[in-house]
C-alpha cells in the first residue's frame, strides 16, 4: 500500500487504526514523519502526532494517539525531553512493549546528534530547561543527515525483509540532501551575523548552522511566557540598535512579538519551524527552502 502520513488531529479519525503495512511508524513531530516517509517509501504506514500549528512540548494523549501507538512497530520522536509532558503517558496507556523507551522500536533522534546548550546544572529557576540540551535539532540540516542514517538502520533492523530498500532510499535521500545543503549554504552565507530576537529557543540550531545571531528571546526563560517587564526591557535595550526582525514559530502567541515590533519598527517574521509550517514547506526540502527564502527577504 502507498505510504500514508496521517495527521492525528481528531481522535475519531485514528481509532480505526493504521492500514496494513510492513512497518507501522508513529512519529511525534512532522519532521520525523517526513523523514520516515523519505526512507520507507511504500513499505510503511506513518502517523504523525502533531502539526506545525501545535507546540510539540504540550499536546494531549488522546485516544486516537493511544490507538496508533498501540499498533506501532516504531515510535520516532525527538527525545531530549521535548515530549516529556505527553509521550510517557501515551506509551504507558498504549501498553505496547515494542516501542517503550529503551526498546528497539523506540527511536529518539536527539540521541544521534550533538546537542547545544546542555546545562551544567538544572533547576526550576532556569525555566523549562532541558537537561539533555536544546531539543530543536532538526533545523540544522547536518543533523538531518546523521539522523537519516540512524533511522534507516533502525527500520532495517525492525523490518529485515526490506533492509535493502531502506538502504537504497537512504542513499538516494542523502545524495539529494547533500546537493540541497550545498545550495542552502551558499544562500545563507550573506546572512552571516543577521541579528534576530526569537520568541523561544526553537531556532538555536538554525542560527548555529547559518551563523545568525539571536541577540535575545521574548521568553524571559525557556518556556515561560513573555512578561510586560521583560518586553519593556527588550525595548529599552534594542531601541537604539534594533535587530533585523523578531522571529517566531507558527504556534507561538503572536501578541508579544507584535507589541515589540510595533515599537522597534522591525518585521514580525514567522518561520515555518517544521514541515507544514508554511505554504511550500511540504517536506524537509521545502522546510529549508521556505525558511531560507524568508530570511533572505528580511535581509533586503
Amino acid at each position: 500500500m502507498k505510504t500514508k502520513i496521517a495527521l492525528l488531529l481528531f481522535a475519531v479519525a485514528a481509532v480505526a487504526g493504521p492500514a496494513h503495512a510492513d512497518l507501522n511508524v508513529f512519529a511525534c513531530e512532522p519532521e520525523w514523519g517526513a523523514l520516515a516517509a523519505e526512507l520507507a517509501g511504500d513499505t510503511a504506514d506513518i502517523a504523525v502526532a502533531t502539526t506545525a500549528q501545535q507546540d510539540p512540548h504540550y499536546i494531549q494523549a488522546r485516544p486516537g494517539l493511544i490507538a496508533r501507538v498501540r499498533e506501532a512497530d516504531l515510535v520516532v520522536c525527538t527525545g531530549a525531553q521535548l515530549e516529556i509532558g505527553w509521550l510517557p503517558l501515551l506509551l504507558r496507556r498504549a501498553s505496547n512493549p515494542k516501542v517503550n523507551e529503551g526498546s528497539e522500536g523506540h527511536f529518539a533522534a536527539a540521541d544521534h546528534v550533538r546537542k547545544l546548550d546542555v546545562p551544567s546544572t538544572v533547576s526550576r529557576a532556569q525555566g523549562d530547561i532541558h537537561p539533555s540540551g536544546n531539543p530543536h535539532i532538526h533545523l540544522d540540516p547536518r543533523n538531518v543527515r546523521l539522523i537519516s542514517r540512524a533511522l534507516a538502520e533502525r527500520m532495517a533492523a525492525l523490518d529485515p525483509a526490506n533492509a535493502d530498500l531502506y538502504a537504497q532510499r537512504r542513499k538516494a535521500f542523502e545524495e539529494r540532501w547533500a546537493e540541497a545543503v550545498g545550495r542552502w549554504e551558499e544562500r545563507v552565507e550573506p546572512l552571516e551575523g543577521m541579528r534576530l530576537i526569537s520568541h523561544h529557543t526553537a531556532f538555536r540550531y538554525l542560527a548555529e548552522w547559518a551563523e545568525l545571531e539571536i541577540v535575545d528571546h521574548l521568553e524571559p526563560k525557556p518556556g515561560l511566557p513573555p512578561t510586560s517587564g521583560h518586553l519593556s526591557g527588550l525595548l529599552d535595550r534594542f531601541r537604539a540598535n534594533p535587530p533585523v526582525a523578531v522571529v517566531r514559530t507558527p504556534y507561538s502567541d503572536p501578541r508579544p512579538s507584535q507589541w515589540l515590533v510595533e515599537r522597534l519598527a522591525v518585521p514580525d517574521a514567522i518561520l515555518p519551524y517544521t514541515v507544514g509550517g508554511a505554504p511550500g514547506a511540504d517536506d524537509l526540502f521545502g522546510l529549508f527552502e521556505v525558511t531560507i527564502s524568508r530570511l533572505e527577504q528580511l535581509a533586503k
